[in-house]
């Protein structure tokens, strides 16, 4: 196993899962964009609850009304690939909140050996 490490910055978008961009979810278009620059990778996790400018706090416990869940976008990548990409974010967030966050990065590439980076193919597990 390849073992990768350097300084990295981190980008951390929180927004509303039902925030749009032209009838597309926001945080698919900033993943789609990401992609689509090079960036190194790009996740998506949904909160279970929070709050943010408005002050109202979004919940996905039993009998809430909330469905506009808070969803935070990650990106790691240089600082210099990751601060090309903000102009593109400021064409994109109107609500939300963009955090940066230098991280150092271990990445582990592929075993190799003909197995297409699968680490199922050799026993190990596919997460």
């Amino acid at each position: 196993m390849t073992r990768l490490t350097g300084d990295a910055l981190r980008l951390t978008v929180l927004v509303g899962e039902n925030d749009t961009w032209h009838h597309r979810p926001l945080y698919a278009e900033i993943v789609h964009r990401a992609h689509a620059a090079g960036l190194a990778g790009a996740s998506v996790f949904k909160g279970v609850e929070g709050f943010g400018a408005s002050s109202i706090v979004h919940t996905s416990r039993l009998l809430s009304l909330s469905e506009d869940l808070p969803v935070a976008v990650i990106v790691v990548d240089t600082e210099e690939r990751i601060r090309a990409f903000l102009p593109q974010l400021d064409e994109l967030v109107t609500e939300g909140l963009v955090v940066l966050d230098p991280c150092e990065v271990i990445r582990y590439a592929g075993r190799g050996g003909g197995t297409g980076g699968d680490p199922s193919a050799e026993g190990g597990s596919p997460l």
